[in-house]
């Protein structure tokens, strides 16, 4: 059983528009309520999180405008493509986080989808707070930077 497991691909969809619009704080890793053909569609790896946020609904949190696309398998019974999907945190951290976006520039954004070892599907969840154009400029310097340091190296 534990070389069926090895033996699987690792499903990993990242948001990587995430660090470069945003300050991310602190991190939570947050299950995900999926219908059937949602589960199948991720681990075929056909999910963006790029224009993807959370919300509180009531005391819940759900992403929003996360697309998992159809089930190219599936019937009349296959899924809404953006819907909004339940996150799965224990009460203190939902408290947590509640209080964190209701200051000024707090938002909570999605950072990576992946299967765990189990076969859940996860999301990696991050408090962030927005850059300004300046902070932007200066991610961009300081990754060509480590670029330029990379080529020197070698």
């Amino acid at each position: 059983m534990a070389e069926y497991m090895e033996e699987k691909n690792i499903i990993e969809i990242k948001n990587k528009r995430a660090e470069y619009e945003y300050f991310l704080l602190d991190d939570y890793t947050a299950g995900l309520v999926l219908t059937g053909t949602e589960i199948k569609s991720i681990r075929d790896g056909k999910a963006n999180l790029t224009d993807s946020y959370c919300v509180f609904i009531g005391n819940e949190l759900f992403v929003r405008g996360m697309h998992i696309s159809e089930y190219r398998f599936g019937s009349y019974l296959n899924h809404a493509a953006k819907r909004d999907r339940k996150l799965l945190l224990n009460k203190r951290e939902l408290r947590k986080l509640q209080n964190k976006i209701k200051e000024r520039g707090f938002t909570i954004i999605p950072v990576k989808l992946f299967v765990n070892p189990q076969g859940y599907a996860k999301l990696l969840i991050s408090l962030a707070k927005g850059k300004k154009f300046y902070d932007k400029r200066e991610s961009i310097k300081e990754k060509d930077t480590k670029r330029e340091m990379q080529r020197i190296i070698r």
